[in-house]
């Protein structure tokens, strides 16, 4: 096996938005050298400040180095074929084939990363930074922090994890099935290989223990494993990458109440780097207000903070669904529940009946609507045997869910009731199970009251 041992030095912390401005590679073949190559790189932009204290590397010093473009043909040639092997390797590797694909270079190697490998031989070592490991081993470890100094070192590093009887880890790490490759650097494999092949939702946490991602999953193993084998570039994806230190997960009898429980823990913890469903949702709701007239109107709109809805509506088309079904059962006007703008004033209001009788007929619109709200319970798969998954909608509205005996009859809503955990009602959740109780009927149970 020939390994491309490599250390960079960047602009900064993640590849979409920073550059390499010095690189070193040590080609070695297990027993030595047999390759080296290192340059300075003009990044084309600004090396900040701190980075410039960091690394002794300034803008002075990269103005005539080659950018990377020049280099790329002859980086892409030292590392195609070899084992990528870096102290923290996701971080080099994300740079260099970022970098080398928009030269047109597809970079896909093996990796090897020097901090899991000391971990499996020296287990004992209280850090498993680059610096502390060397003077925990008494590495010398000149340049610190220049690409051919830290690079020099972790070669250093890998010799002595050599003589160490690292081969069988090494061989291990290298394996298709294995995750060594792709995990976070301070991720036990362990954690993965134990985690269930079932549904539920996983939780991601920091160094302190703070949850900083909820997500659900059909299969918990395969789901969780999925983060970590497309490191991107970006810098919320590197970021993530770099904090995700233990992974803790809850049990799900299905996919539907994990979907439900995910909702649910997102809103409770708000965790970071669940960006995409912290959004407001657009919700909708049935509005009743008179007018000045004395009408009663009905009206769809987005949900007001001071305003209290008759029903709500994740979707439009569905709250205009639902208001044209009591137009038509209720002989309501069109144009007073805004659903007809043609006619809204002048001989319009002649063809009206009189207030008191029209709003006889909303009222009656709205009791019947009240009235005919659904009550149903999705049941499903248990976490354990002789049990059943429930979910419950009460009055249209989710209520919460849980496990029963599986040999329970559903026939007392509030006895299912004191089983059952109560859980905020949202849009969001009550359209997922609306959804599912409609193309899964088999598995509702309806309760009439």
């Amino acid at each position: 096996m020939i390994y491309a041992i490599v250390d960079i030095e960047t602009t900064g912390g993640y590849a979409a938005s920073n550059s390499i401005t010095e690189i070193a590679i040590f080609v070695h073949d297990g027993l030595k050298i047999i390759d080296r190559f290192e340059t300075l790189i003009n990044p084309q932009q600004t090396i900040p400040y701190f980075i410039q204290t960091m690394t002794g590397i300034t803008n002075e010093m990269v103005a005539n180095a080659p950018v990377f473009e020049e280099v790329a043909p002859q980086l892409f040639a030292i590392l195609n074929d070899k084992i990528f092997t870096a102290h923290s390797v996701n971080f080099d590797y994300s740079f260099l084939k970022h970098q080398l694909q928009q030269c047109g270079y597809e970079l896909n190697t093996k990796k090897l990363c020097t901090v899991r490998l000391t971990r499996k031989v020296f287990s004992t070592l209280p850090s498993y930074s680059l610096g502390n490991i060397c003077r925990a081993l008494q590495i010398p470890i000149e340049n610190r922090h220049r690409a051919g100094g830290d690079a020099w070192a972790t070669v250093r590093l890998f010799e002595l994890l050599l003589r160490n009887n690292a081969q069988p880890h090494i061989e291990q790490f290298l394996k298709r099935s294995s995750k060594e490759q792709y995990l976070p650097l301070h991720l036990p494999k362990e954690q993965i290989e134990k985690l269930p092949r079932k549904p539920g939702v996983y939780y991601f946490r920091d160094q302190k223990g703070k949850v900083v991602y909820v997500g659900k999953a059909k299969n918990l193993k395969k789901r969780v494993s999925s983060h970590f084998t497309h490191n991107g570039a970006g810098r919320q994806k590197q970021e993530f990458i770099r904090n995700v230190h233990d992974i803790s997960y809850q049990l799900c009898g299905t996919e539907l109440m994990a979907a439900v429980l995910e909702e649910t823990e997102i809103k409770r913890l708000w965790p970071v780097y669940n960006t995409s469903r912290k959004q407001v949702s657009l919700q909708y709701g049935l509005y009743v207000f008179e007018d000045q007239r004395g009408y009663a109107r009905l009206a769809i709109e987005r949900k007001r903070k001071h305003l209290r809805p008759v029903h709500t509506f994740g979707l439009l088309w569905e709250g205009y669904r639902l208001l044209w079904k009591m137009i038509e059962r209720h002989r309501l006007s069109p144009t007073l529940c805004f659903v007809d703008k043609t006619r809204d004033t002048g001989e319009a209001a002649d063809q009206y009946d009189d207030p008191a009788v029209y709003n006889r007929r909303v009222e009656q619109a709205l009791q019947t609507l009240y009235e005919e709200l659904p009550t149903f319970a999705v049941l499903g798969e248990g976490v354990e045997e002789g049990q059943q998954s429930c979910l419950l909608i009460e009055k249209g509205k989710f209520y919460g869910m849980g496990y029963v005996p599986r040999e329970m009859k559903m026939r007392k809503i509030a006895r299912l009731k004191k089983i059952l955990t109560p859980y905020h009602d949202n849009d969001f959740i009550r359209d997922m199970i609306y959804r599912f109780a409609e193309t899964n009927p088999q598995q509702m149970v309806n309760f009439s009251e």
